[in-house]
């Protein structure tokens, strides 16, 4: 199955389907006839998984990059256009990104700015990339202040999604992404009940299409995307807060998760949403097995202050909200309700 992500000359299409990195390829070698060189970027542990077969030809060089969010830092990001400079890439040859939403995001932004602009494929290795990470051209690197701050919109060429490269992550890496399917079936206004018998690859595509749809009509996030910011506020700032201590304390789609469920009852607490919201985002993470609470040792005066450091953010508190008008961005929540709010969430688990 393909979707397509229509953005006129820059329109490229999501892969869907078990065997999709098979096609790689040759993809690219249709798509870019003048490129002499193709580079793979991937981490070690990757590079050893049994379906990195699909890049055995002599052809493709292949760097590798620290594992997940470690990647996402200015020194990795130096070393990483030193080493395609070293391998003398031009503007016609071709970077593939092969991992999850880290890795996808430092090619993503390294194809950006090296040369002011090379072309990027990704494969998605993870099901928060697959699902999000790996579509709609945003790209980054992290500083200590917060996530994503340094970055460029750079649409890739292609995304290939296959299914059989699932099979191999761990149980915690399925966790993460089912964060991010949470996010897009709450806003796709899905019903709860038939989210049990939904199978895998019909979550990915209900997720792929949505933000597709969405990034479709805004490019560059100034309308309608910011809605796939859903639950990100509260997310990215115990995300950083964990990430300075320990790398692996916390994924990004366990803290989406978090998120989903504080945003619903910040909008009840700010007259929103009535309070079966609630309940339904509740049994939306419960089906999927997430996990709402927040990290008990995370401050909740750090955690107010890191949402301050949200990109969406104009100088204060900002949130994607339900209400009667479906989900919106709301801008000026004072930092009062906000604690408030954390603390009562706090204190229901």
């Amino acid at each position: 199955m393909n979707i397509q992500v229509d953005l006129k000359d820059r329109s490229y299409e999501v892969v869907l389907r078990a065997g999709a990195r098979h096609q790689v390829l040759e993809f690219v070698r249709a798509r870019c006839p003048k490129a002499q060189s193709i580079v793979a970027v991937t981490s070690a542990s990757l590079r050893a998984q049994p379906w990195f077969d699909f890049v055995g030809d002599e052809e493709i060089q292949i760097v590798e990059v620290p594992e997940g969010e470690s990647a996402k830092n200015f020194a990795t990001l130096e070393a990483l256009c030193e080493r395609l400079a070293t391998l003398e890439l031009s503007r016609d040859d071709v970077l593939i990104a092969v991992g999850g939403g880290a890795i996808t995001d430092l090619a993503g932004f390294a194809a950006a700015v090296y040369l002011r602009g090379i072309e990027v494929v990704h494969v998605s290795s993870t099901l928060v990339g697959q699902v999000d990470a790996a579509i709609g051209g945003k790209t980054a690197v992290n500083l200590a202040s917060g996530k994503n701050l340094v970055g460029a919109f750079h649409q890739p060429l292609g995304v290939f999604c296959d299914f059989e490269m699932l099979n191999s992550l761990p149980e915690r890496e399925r966790l993460s992404g089912m964060g991010e399917i949470a996010k897009c079936w709450l806003l796709d206004d899905r019903d709860v009940q038939s989210l049990e018998r939904t199978s895998l690859s019909e979550l990915i595509e209900m997720s792929v299409r949505l933000k597709a749809d969405i990034v479709s009509g805004d490019e560059f996030e100034s309308g309608r995307r910011a809605l796939l910011n859903y639950g990100h506020t509260l997310a990215h700032a115990i995300e950083v807060l964990a990430l300075g201590r320990d790398v692996d304390e916390l994924r990004h789609g366990e803290a989406v998760a978090i998120g989903l469920a504080f945003a619903a009852r910040l909008a009840h607490a700010l007259g929103r949403v009535d309070a079966d919201v609630i309940v339904r985002h509740d049994e939306v993470l419960r089906t999927l097995g997430l996990n709402r609470r927040i990290p008990d040792d995370l401050d909740t005066m750090d955690i107010v202050r890191a949402m301050g450091h949200d990109k969406k953010a104009h100088h204060d508190l900002t949130f994607v909200l339900a209400g009667g008008n479906g989900f919106e961005v709301v801008a000026g929540v004072e930092p009062s309700t906000v604690v408030r709010v954390v603390e009562s969430f706090r204190g229901e688990l």
